[in-house]
């Protein structure tokens, strides 16, 4: 059924974020998804649209089958953009993973979303890229304050790519 819905819908990824995926996967580096979303249904879009590196981990609210696979709820605490943070994988074995990690670019679409390395154990660099889409007058100085970069309603990927062809 999701992937049904996923094949008709007409949802688009932005540009440059197969070259994102697959250089993070060539060097090895973790990424990991957080969503408010639907985490069947992202799964489904990157398997599409994109490719499921073994280096990429989605952490969002994920549908809760009954035996006759019906939807029923969701499995677990429900992520919202406000609890976006690492403690949502400290009992994970992926967190386990991510401990000798120090160093991390996020980016997010929201100002909740520049919370989302909160919980992480003593990181040494947080990037913060800011997508800001819409509400660029009224969310303009708020985005300033919270992020270290800010794009206007920008589609790509090109600033991560350009940052990570130079890091790594």
């Amino acid at each position: 059924m999701i992937q049904d819905m996923v094949e008709k819908s007409e949802v688009i990824v932005r540009d440059g974020s197969d070259k994102l995926l697959l250089n993070l996967y060539k060097h090895d580096v973790p990424l990991l998804v957080f969503s408010a979303g639907v985490g069947d249904v992202l799964e489904e879009v990157i398997r599409q649209n994109l490719k499921m590196y073994d280096n990429v981990r989605v952490v969002s609210n994920y549908l809760e089958y009954n035996g006759n696979g019906d939807v029923i709820g969701f499995k677990g605490h429900l992520i919202h953009t406000f609890n976006k943070n690492e403690t949502a994988i400290h009992n994970s074995d992926y967190f386990e993973h991510l401990a000798s990690r120090h160093n991390i670019l996020l980016m997010g679409d929201s100002i909740g979303d520049c919370h989302m390395a909160d919980g992480c154990p003593d990181p040494e660099i947080v990037l913060k890229i800011g997508f800001l889409n819409h509400g660029v007058e009224r969310l303009m100085d708020k985005y300033l304050d919270l992020y270290d970069i800010v794009l206007l309603e920008n589609e790509t990927m090109d600033v991560a790519n350009a940052l990570l062809r130079e890091i790594l």
